[in-house]
């Protein structure tokens, strides 16, 4: 069986191309989204990812603003800064860079956030809504799995899913959309007993467990469609939660690490930033 490889940069790009016609548009009325990302602290990792953030926001034509704040500020400092971010006309997104220092509450600050201006899709007000199925700001990472499913022509009425991992971030909110979506789906994670047993069933699959190769070709039903969403490093390269190679073999098509999920998660966020942006006109 040949192995479709489900191109997230190509994806992605087309979806940045197609915002920045959106924010061209919404500028001739005088509107410019705004997107603000709170960093607290110096974490390499989270200084690029607010970096190339802020680099995507200027190729779609939005405004983007970065505050940093010290290692050692307070909650009530950094839900300040929040409120400010809140009260400003001119941004629609506004994104807490996780995670925060251990002393902060990191909860309380993303419910500071007006579920409005939520572009992460975290305050508990957006997580109900997705819930209920209703219309709301919806977790960037799951939302651009989504995306990539129907980019690939994976047809999801009456499929089994699988996820791997029950995060707020993406596990859950990943079973909710493709449960929405038609799919019959399975939540696995660390207390699961038999996985393999879960996961040979599973017609589309999604990793989010963090672990660099832990899915395996023997895990996997022939021609199923496996996301994966893990970044790992190991001895300087990035891997994801599938080892590629030999789950290929198996599987109708499957996303890569690089070079997969990754890139729509920060399109998505735009997106989410520039859907604000357009209720706001």
């Amino acid at each position: 069986m040949t192995c479709r490889k489900i191109d997230g940069k190509a994806v992605a790009l087309a979806v940045r191309e197609e915002i920045a016609v959106r924010v061209a548009q919404l500028k001739e009325k005088g509107v410019t989204p705004g997107l603000a990302v709170i960093l607290v602290g110096n974490d390499p990792a989270s200084e690029i990812y607010v970096r190339n953030k802020g680099v995507a926001c200027e190729k779609a034509g939005m405004r983007s603003e970065t505050v940093r704040l010290p290692e050692d500020t307070s909650q009530e400092a950094l839900e300040a800064e929040i409120e400010r971010l809140n009260r400003d006309d001119g941004i629609d997104g506004i994104l807490v860079q996780l995670p925060l220092p251990r002393h902060l509450d990191e909860r309380r600050a993303l419910n500071a956030i007006r579920p409005e201006k939520d572009a992460d899709g975290f305050h508990l007000l957006n997580a109900g809504k997705l819930l209920e199925g209703e219309e709301t700001v919806v977790p960037c990472t799951p939302k651009g799995c989504m995306r990539l499913l129907e980019s690939a022509g994976v047809e999801m009425t009456g499929k089994e899913a699988v996820v791997i991992g029950r995060s707020n971030i993406v596990g859950k909110p990943m079973a909710l959309l493709l449960m929405n979506a038609g799919c019959t789906v399975t939540v696995c994670h660390s207390k699961t007993r038999d996985l393999a047993g879960h996961t040979r069933r599973a017609d589309i699959l999604v990793a989010a467990v963090g672990k660099p190769g832990f899915v395996t070709k023997d895990m996997v039903k022939p021609g199923a469609v496996v996301l994966d969403v893990g970044i790992n490093r190991v001895d300087g390269k990035v891997c994801g939660d599938v080892a590629y190679d030999e789950v290929a073999e198996v599987a109708s098509a499957m996303t890569p690490v690089p070079g997969g999920v990754g890139p729509m998660t920060i399109a998505m966020l735009l997106q989410n930033t520039l859907e604000a942006a357009e209720k706001r006109a």
